[in-house]
């Protein structure tokens, strides 16, 4: 039998132990220690969650790498073409950790209406083009469908509808300058709204139609293998830099690639700052849950002077004596992560499912909702972390027990 644990259990059970003076000290020990654990999911939750949807967002209009020819010299709009002959089109064996390619094309144009006019870049997509992640931002009508003959369906932003005043079902005339001659008079098509969506990223919003790419292909008369460039998109973004060397050194000396990552710095810069923000978090609450605890302690060990005096004077090595407080205070730190747990799932299950809190300035963090994302293995090891650095800050003032006579502890009111 396990005697330190013995005692430290009998004391937590004891009647004694619930009226005691000690007893509303232990109480605000346990709700700081809850309250910490809130804090500390909701930080991780809401940073984790805000930076996967912008990453996401990012992505969606652009994959995560690009393959292109040097020549477009990291243009928004496609100059010189690349061939679909290529062997990692359409699956992409040689590098592992891909899940998709995709060809598109891009031109730059004018929507002119009778009382307006807005500047576009027309993204050429085919059949190959993965919709999944556009689903969510669709507000209206449906999803374009390239697979067949040549159409003139597009999906437009909330915002460029709002601005032109269209809505679905629409027609409109686009105007697009030809490559070799400026001069001359422009292509003009005909396409129409099938579908408006919004992402909240204003940055592409205000630019992005989605279009069959053979409108692009035509207009700069490519043949129907040409592309403006390839997208991938990977399993794993945090892999990403990783990835971005692997596809480069596989792919031909005549193409480049460039992450989303680079492309983007300022974005990823910024949510980069999440980290640093959760970790602050993370820290201040676990020092204001050990201190908390630390009081307890220091408490419980008063209100047991003669308990401490009478084990020493049976012979308990002051270690031993130690572990019995250490005991105790594990289990006040369970409590307290077990409320906070119950509490800060909960409330991210709620925010998950009914979206309550919204942010006051969507444009600024490019989604009108805060984001919640968090994983049984975070919370495994926020709980570990925070019963064991409260336990290793209780390590000191434990010590005191090494201090106290038998002789005046025993005597001790």
């Amino acid at each position: 039998m396990n005697l330190e644990f013995f005692i430290a259990k009998r004391l937590i059970k004891g009647a004694a132990h619930k009226i005691s003076i000690s007893a509303p000290i232990i109480k605000i020990a346990i709700a700081a220690i809850a309250i910490g654990v809130v804090m500390m999911l909701i930080a991780i939750a809401t940073g984790v969650g805000l930076k996967n949807k912008i990453r996401e967002k990012v992505a969606a209009f652009n994959g995560h790498i690009q393959i292109y020819n040097f020549d477009n010299n990291n243009s928004d709009v496609s100059v010189a073409p690349v061939s679909l002959a290529q062997d990692f089109y359409p699956e992409f064996t040689s590098v592992s950790g891909i899940s998709h390619v995709q060809a598109v094309a891009s031109k730059g144009g004018i929507i002119r209406t009778m009382d307006t006019f807005e500047g576009i870049i027309a993204k050429g997509v085919g059949a190959d083009y993965n919709w999944d992640v556009f689903s969510e931002y669709l507000i209206q009508g449906r999803l374009p469908e390239y697979s067949g003959e040549l159409n003139e369906e597009v999906l437009l932003s909330r915002l460029m509808a709002s601005r032109l005043g269209f809505k679905v079902g629409d027609t409109f005339f686009t105007f697009f300058l030809k490559d070799d001659d400026a001069s001359k008079i422009p292509n003009r098509r005909n396409f129409k709204i099938v579908g408006i969506y919004d992402s909240g990223f204003e940055e592409f919003d205000a630019t992005y139609v989605f279009v069959d790419i053979r409108h692009i292909q035509r207009m700069n008369k490519w043949g129907a293998h040409q592309v403006g460039n390839f997208e991938v998109f990977l399993e794993d973004f945090d892999a990403i830099d990783e990835k971005s060397n692997e596809i480069y050194g596989s792919v031909l000396s005549t193409l480049d690639t460039q992450n989303i990552k680079n492309r983007y710095y300022r974005i990823f810069e910024w949510i980069g700052l999440f980290d640093f923000n959760i970790a602050l978090i993370i820290g201040i609450m676990i020092i204001v849950g050990g201190i908390n605890m630390i009081t307890a302690l220091l408490v419980l060990i008063l209100e047991r002077t003669q308990m401490i005096g009478i084990l020493k004077a049976l012979g308990s090595a002051n270690w031993s004596i130690r572990k019995v407080f250490l005991y105790n205070a594990a289990y006040l730190i369970g409590i307290g992560l077990l409320w906070g747990n119950a509490l800060g799932l909960g409330l991210l299950w709620v925010q998950h499912r009914f979206r309550l809190f919204k942010f006051p300035n969507p444009e600024e963090y490019y989604i009108d909702y805060i984001p919640v994302y968090i994983s049984f293995p975070t919370v495994l090891v926020l709980n570990l972390g925070v019963l064991v650095l409260c336990l290793l800050m209780l390590l000191v003032p434990s010590y005191i027990i090494t201090k106290i006579t038998p002789v005046k502890a025993i005597k001790f009111e």
